[in-house]
């Protein structure tokens, strides 16, 4: 496998790229998603979570109870109309096409337009690797600015590359994003 990915990253040159998406965010927004940065898909789409096999999309509309969102202008309305901000850690670096593992050199987006602006309760993380650069990048110096609110839930990954994680284990994880957003978690097993 790692002698196929050195192979794939041959053909592909490492590339410096700045994040080409805007946050989103507005002032009644209660939670923030951070991913880390944005795939070749989505950076083609101009929009996050643009690969059509990430699960992003189909899990928010399962725990929102909501229609699937299929155009970028239905996402852009799907998220704000729920109170979700998303962005990503990074605002510029060195990467392999898609690849997080594959970053380098990683310059962070300034989180503060959108903690000074809206009313974030809590924030998190889709996957990982967005985990490891928030901490590594942002934490420290949000927390002492903004309190607690600023320490970032890890959630496991979207990505169809963590296939350990099937949409019901997804599912369960990412409820904890309800209760900020005033929504109460849907419960399978009736007590």
């Amino acid at each position: 496998m790692e002698e196929k990915n050195n192979k794939t990253r041959k053909k592909e040159a490492l590339q410096r790229i700045i994040h080409p998406i805007p946050p989103l965010y507005n002032e009644d927004s209660k939670i923030l998603i951070l991913g880390s940065f944005p795939s070749v898909k989505s950076r083609e789409m101009a929009f996050f979570y643009g690969h059509p096999q990430n699960r992003f999309w189909k899990l928010l509309s399962l725990l929102l109870e909501a229609p699937f969102p299929e155009t970028v202008p239905e996402r852009r309305e799907f998220l704000l109309s729920h109170r979700i901000a998303v962005w990503d850690v990074i605002a510029s670096c060195e990467i392999y096409g898609s690849s997080d593992a594959s970053i380098r050199n990683a310059v962070p987006n300034d989180l503060r337009q959108i903690l000074d602006a809206a009313q974030i309760r809590q924030i998190y993380v889709n996957g990982q690797t967005a985990g490891k650069l928030y901490r590594k990048y942002q934490e420290k110096t949000l927390c002492q600015a903004y309190g607690d609110c600023t320490k970032a839930v890890i959630l496991p990954s979207t990505s169809p590359a963590n296939a350990a994680w099937n949409m019901e284990r997804l599912r369960a994880a990412w409820s904890v994003i309800l209760e900020p957003l005033g929504k109460i978690p849907q419960r399978d097993d009736p007590d």
